[in-house]
């Protein structure tokens, strides 16, 4: 299994680790997401239907007010926060965004993580040692069918011996 790790700066401590949600797209908080459902309403938005509830956020930074941050606080005290985020450009409304979330948070990394991380990848956020580390979804998928191929065979020897 092939696992890429990334260094970066921390700008929220902790550790965290769930499905990647991928933007090339940066996110407005004020008019741009539902902070009820964590869904990403923002029209023409590449994400737009998508909630970032539970995943690893991977985006370039926050666009728009300094209501990003409250849309994100209201987003984490209804427990629809995602659970790390990981981002390019470091902006005020980014940083408050991500201290309001409490969710470890990335910057600044040793290579561009748009380019590294795609949606549906396990992403682990080590923020506390500014390590992230990427398992690829083609590698989870194939590790999936190896398990489930396993787990038929032993059914299939478990059939037969009790014939």
């Amino acid at each position: 299994m092939t696992k890429i790790v990334l260094h970066g700066r921390k700008v929220v401590g902790g550790c965290a680790e769930g499905e990647a949600l991928v933007t090339r797209d940066t996110i407005s908080g004020w008019g741009g997401i539902n902070p009820m459902t964590g869904t990403i309403i923002e029209l023409q938005h590449e994400l737009q239907g998508q909630s970032f509830k539970d995943k690893v956020l991977v985006f370039p930074g926050a666009k728009g007010s300094s209501g990003w941050s409250a849309y994100f606080h209201m987003a984490r005290m209804v427990g629809a926060a995602p659970k790390a985020m990981i981002f390019n450009i470091m902006t005020t409304k980014a940083a408050l965004g991500t201290v309001v979330s409490h969710a470890p948070t990335v910057t600044d990394l040793d290579q561009d993580p748009l380019d590294m991380i795609e949606t549906g990848d396990w992403v682990k956020v080590d923020a506390d040692n500014g390590i992230v580390e990427i398992t690829k979804k083609k590698d989870i998928q194939r590790d999936e069918t190896t398990t489930d191929s396993r787990l038929g065979a032993a059914e299939q020897r478990s059939e037969a011996a009790s014939v």
